[in-house]
Formats: C-alpha cells, structure tokens, sequence
C-alpha cells in the first residue's frame, strides 16, 4: 500500500502489462476486488484503492462531489503512469467509472461496469440518501451499514460468504465523515445516460442475476447503448457480483480483453 494524494493505493502484477483500474463501492474498500486482483495480476497490471473518506483514505472534511472522486481518478493516472488504463467500478465505483469516461475517454483503454447505472438520482433516492445521513448523526455508522450491506448480496451469500462477514466487518469501522460524504457525493452526481451511446473504448457490463439496486433489465438497456460493448449476467449474485460468484466474473473479464486486447 502507498498512500499518494490522501489515497491508499495497492498495486499487483507487473507494470507493463495493460492496466486495470478497480473502483470499488459504497460503504467498502479496496478489499473487494482481492478475488479479482489475485486472478488477473497474472494478466494485468492490477491497481486498486479506497476511495477518498473509505477504508485508509482520510475522509479530511468528508465534503465530497463525484468530480472529486473522478478528478483523484485522473490525478492517479498522471502520478502512476497509467497509460489508457481499463476503469472497472462497481455501484458507486461504476458511477465515477461513467463520469470518468464522460471526461477522459481520450485517455482510457476500455470500461469494465459491474451493478451499476449512468442515470442521476431520482428524487426519491436523493431523500433516501438525506435520510441515510440523518441515520448516521442520530444512531452512528455502525446502525446504517448493519443495515444497508446485507441488501447488497443473496441470502445465500449473507449465511455462508466469508467475503461477506469480512466486508462487512471491515465497513462498519467505516469514518462516519467519509460514508456521510459519500451519500451526498452519490446524491449531487451527474446524469451521464446521454453519453452512453458516445463511447468509443470497449465496455463490459456485469450484472448480479438477483440485482435489485441494479436491475439486470436495466443494465442490459445501458450495454445496448455503447456500441462496443458485451453484456454478462452473474449467476448466483446480487448487487455485489465480483464477490459473490469471482470466478464467473473473473472468467467474463478474462475472456472480454483477450477479444479486445487490439483495440486498447
């Protein structure tokens, strides 16, 4: 781990191989993406950190906005070299993936989007947010990430994934400064549906198979909207389908740049 910018970064295989960038999602960390990152050092060079306020990044002010999150994006590439880096980003993650591509696709190599979508809250969602930061100030971190992890997975993956007990260990020491900052960075962000069908760079859309967050019929909508992309449903998953079923999502990721290796 180096820590750069107020950022915790953590980086596996070699520096000369195409590089994928993991953006991890709300409340987690790096962590994450361990199945990932331990299959595809192999192949790639395999950079990932927590996102500013989560894990061992500093929350500082915790007032945070989504270009924050995709101008630290920016900021790691030109610090570590990464040249059209691949941005895989996950819920929150997917979110800065798709304003990132907005800003920079010049200088990326290709989008990888997990149980995510480009629309901008409703104004149903934004007070569920509100509401959320009250939870926090009323009744502490701990009382809203008990709370809203377990609607992240399948049943299945609460009573037996130990990547589950972990994440959720791991989150409920979250800094109550940073999850507050990011449900209102989540909440200001951008609509970035109108690019969808501008993308030039290929794209990977992954989806959890019982998704509620992220449904698999709306997220097989976004995938037909970028023109160089493959859809992919996860079985056994729900909103977080690289940790509940790695293998299958390893193999999807896998198999998607060796088909596109020549056109990063």
């Amino acid at each position: 781990m180096t820590i750069k910018n107020n950022l915790a970064i953590y980086q596996e295989g070699e520096s000369t191989k195409n590089t994928i960038l993991f953006i991890h999602g709300f409340p987690y960390d790096h962590f994450l993406w361990n199945n990932q990152t331990a299959f595809l050092k192999n192949y790639f060079r395999c950079v990932s950190y927590d996102i500013r306020g989560l894990g061992n990044s500093p929350a500082g002010d915790g007032q945070f906005t989504l270009e924050a999150f995709v101008d630290d994006v920016e900021i790691m590439m030109e610090e570590h070299n990464l040249e059209k880096p691949i941005l895989c980003g996950i819920s929150m993650g997917g979110y800065i993936a798709l304003r990132a591509a907005e800003r920079l696709e010049h200088k990326l190599g290709g989008l990888i989007l997990c149980d995510t979508k480009p629309e901008a809250d409703t104004n149903e969602v934004k007070l569920r947010r509100a509401a959320g930061v009250k939870k926090i100030n009323s009744m502490g971190v701990k009382k809203f990430v008990a709370e809203f992890v377990p609607t992240c997975f399948t049943e299945e993956s609460i009573n037996s994934s130990t990547e589950y007990s972990e994440m959720l260990s791991r989150s409920l020491n979250s800094d109550p400064a940073g999850v507050k900052g990011c449900l209102l960075a989540m909440a200001g962000r951008t609509d970035t549906s109108g690019y969808l069908e501008k993308i030039k760079i290929p794209a990977l859309v992954i989806c959890g198979e019982h998704d509620k967050l992220s449904p698999p019929d709306a997220m097989r909508e976004m995938a037909k909207m970028i023109k160089n992309s493959e859809f992919v449903l996860v079985p056994n998953a729900a909103h977080m389908s690289p940790v509940e079923n790695p293998e299958f999502v390893n193999k999807a990721i896998k198999n998607f740049f060796d088909k596109n290796l020549n056109k990063l």
